[in-house]
Order: structure tokens, then sequence, then C-alpha cells
């Protein structure tokens, strides 16, 4: 799997969300997000991230309450578990999710997160590729955050003189079913990446570390998710789309998508 250096910039204040046509001020569970944000010994560079992440914003989506179950798909340092972990509180669990690549990407955030501190109920939870391991129906929600697009990357290497092909994208249909069962019927799923741009072809998008919106979208349909709506909570005009994500001057300032899923519930149509 491949880094994703996530850098951002300290803002405060609420935003307006955009879902379905209709907004709200405040999203119902933005409180139990901004507690949690405001737990005393939060990790610098946690609190240094809350500005372009916008965790008040993004977890309340998921519609979690006290004592829910939900996984933070290949989560790297953890940063959104802590998070999901104060609003669940301690009688529910964050599975946080990484294969081998996402957690040695992620190891200097974990090593923090868990040595001499409570960071919540959270249960570690590393498997192979993109084997998730998940007991089925048995999550609230889960989410994935600026790496979904990590199964749609053609695995490349260099020989001098360009880069050729040496493996083939991960199976998405797949991953994305054991999500699908992992959930509860009404589990909701939340993505998030950088947007692409949509007149370029899927492998120059994921070549860059981002995807292209519509694509995911139908992508996830397809797997038999329901689609609720959008967010606008973290769009950047100003990101043209054809670049890397990891330049130095671009890093935490992409246009990023945010797309909502849910399982039918139960008596709904698949």
């Amino acid at each position: 799997m491949n880094e994703h250096r996530m850098l951002g910039r300290l803002t405060s204040g609420l935003i307006l969300l955009c879902y379905w046509g209709l907004t709200w001020a405040a999203e119902p569970g933005q409180d139990a997000v901004l507690q949690a944000m405001s737990k005393a010994d939060r990790l610098p560079a946690d609190i240094a991230r809350d500005g372009r992440s916008k965790p008040e914003a993004i977890i309340p989506l998921l519609e979690l309450t006290p004592g829910a179950r939900v996984v933070d798909l290949f989560a790297g340092g953890g940063y959104y578990s802590e998070l999901l972990a104060g609003v669940v509180g301690e009688g529910g669990e964050v599975i946080l999710h990484n294969n081998p690549g996402f957690e040695a990407w992620g190891v200097n955030g974990l090593n923090a997160r868990f040595s001499d501190r409570d960071p919540g109920p959270i249960v570690s939870h590393t498997r192979s590729g993109i084997n998730l391991d998940l007991q089925a129906n048995s999550l609230d929600a889960a989410l994935i955050v600026m790496a979904i697009h990590d199964l749609y990357v053609i695995p490349k290497r260099y020989n001098g003189e360009r880069y050729v092909r040496v493996g083939n994208p991960a199976n998405s249909g797949y991953f994305l079913q054991q999500v699908f069962q992992a959930l509860k019927p009404g589990g909701r799923f939340l993505v998030v990446d950088h947007a692409g741009n949509p007149a370029a072809d899927l492998e120059t998008i994921t070549d860059l570390h981002r995807m292209d919106e519509d694509f995911i979208r139908q992508e996830i349909i397809a797997q038999g998710f329901h689609y609720l709506g959008s967010s606008d909570a973290l769009r950047n005009g100003d990101d043209d789309r054809d670049r890397i994500v990891f330049d130095e001057d671009l890093q935490g300032r992409t246009d990023r998508f945010v797309l909502l899923f849910a399982r039918p519930g139960d008596g709904e149509r698949d």
C-alpha cells in the first residue's frame, strides 16, 4: 500500500453542511464530537490536523450513539479512531483497522496514541491486504478516509526509463462487499478522498492518489449500498486536481469529497 502524509492548518468555528439539498447549522451529534476534540490529553499532531479534517462536520454524518460499534478502515495512526472512541463511549467499540503497510505508515501516531495514555475503547485490528476479517452484521458504521483510491492504484516500478506495471489493482468489489456484510442493516458507510479531475482517466487519477467522485459513488452503489448524500465541508475550489496530493504546497489543501452510504435496512430492497 502507498503512504499517505496528512498535514493541515488549524482553524476554528462551525460550518454549514449541505446534504440532499438541505442545510443545517449543526449536525445532530456534533456536540459529542466537539467534546471529544476538547479532551485534555489529545495529541498535538491530532489538534493540528483538526482544522483541515473538520471532524465536527464529518463524524456526525455517521449518526453514532453511545455504545455503537464502528470500524475506521485503513486508519493509519488512528486520528479518527480516537475521536470516534470519544463519541461511542466506554460502552462502544472502535475497530482501528490497518494492513501492514498502513500500520507501518502510521506507526509513529500509533505509538504516541497508545503509550502511557488511554485513547478510549479502541481495538487494534491489523489484517493482511484487503482481508478485513470483520464479523457479519456487527457494525453500526464504517468510514474510510483518504484511502479508497489505493484499491484502484496499479502497482508500478521504475525501470530506469519509465514506470512499468508490475501487478494488478486490489479487488475493490471484494473489499466493499466485506464492508457491506459487516454493517448492520441501516449501518452507514462514509467515504472521504482527494478529488480527481473527472476529465482524466482512472489510472491517471489514482496515480496522483486521488479518486473520481462519480466513479466511486457508482462502484459503491453497485455493491448494494444506498447513496444518502454528500457534504461540501472539505471542498477547495483552488485545487486544480491535476497534481499529486503529496506536493508540499498542496498537502492538507486538496479538494476532498465526502460521500455517505448505508446498507439497506430491514425490509428495504438491496
